[in-house]
């Protein structure tokens, strides 16, 4: 009778460990199966394309600083990724929508990091990524003071062709707007505020944006506590070019 207990208990481990070794198992495949379904297909070329191509109707460029360009417009998390989460919100995004309409302009965005080319029929004819100044307090080169990039409204007052040693570093293509802060190309375009006052813009746009903004253009740069308009200026320059036979740049 005891030899027979052993056997019947023997028996009975050897039942529960295959069970458990059965569910272990079929939880792997669960898991497995469950991780499967969640991971999405890989991007074909054909969804790519028509990706980049709904990004130039907006404005935007269609390289990776285009993409970066658009996450900080729509408020996305910005990677500079292209995943099938990024394609869908592209197609599904409306055009971005300039503060000031009816001339040509800049706007610079400083809470979204964004640069808007407006034609003079208020169209959006780019919108590039910038870094603007950090806000800190700098003491470099001999110098001190505030990275601020100043709210307002401002023209271009100056601008030169290719490279321009400034006091804190070079600037490619510059275009100035306020006290020596200026528009220009520079290799480093952080997604957040990092100059040190100026407006960095990526190094590929710098040239083409020189030959549009030429010497006069509006530029408006706000956040989302301040902005102002420069449609009297607009208005006037429209008068003042009417009267001296001056066609508009």
């Amino acid at each position: 009778m005891g030899c027979r207990m052993r056997i019947l208990r023997k028996l009975a481990s050897i039942l529960l460990l295959t069970l458990s070794l059965v569910l272990v198992a079929s939880a792997d495949v669960f898991a497995s199966t469950k991780t499967a379904k969640r991971s999405p297909r890989p991007l074909n070329r054909s969804e790519i394309r028509q990706a980049q191509r709904r990004l130039a109707e907006m404005g935007y460029p269609t390289d990776r600083a285009g993409l970066v360009t658009f996450q900080k417009w729509e408020g996305r998390k910005v990677t500079g990724r292209l995943t099938r989460g990024e394609v869908d919100a592209i197609l599904n995004a409306a055009a971005p929508r300039p503060k000031d309409e009816g001339y040509k302009h800049v706007e610079v965005d400083l809470d979204r990091q964004v640069l808007l080319l407006i034609d003079s029929d208020g169209a959006i004819r780019k919108i590039l990524p910038v870094s603007t100044g950090s806000g800190r307090r700098y003491n470099e080169k001999g110098m001190r003071g505030l990275a601020y990039t100043p709210t307002g409204r401002f023209r271009i007052y100056g601008k030169m062709s290719g490279w321009r040693k400034s006091p804190l570093g070079l600037l490619y293509y510059p275009n100035y707007f306020s006290d020596g802060l200026a528009i220009h190309g520079n290799p480093s375009v952080p997604h957040s505020p990092q100059s040190h006052g100026c407006i960095r813009i990526p190094m590929s746009a710098a040239r083409e944006m020189s030959r549009q903004l030429s010497v006069g253009t509006i530029v408006l740069i706000y956040d989302n506590e301040s902005f102002v308009s420069a449609k009297d200026w607009a208005e006037a320059d429209k008068q003042k070019q009417a009267s001296s036979g001056t066609p508009e740049p």
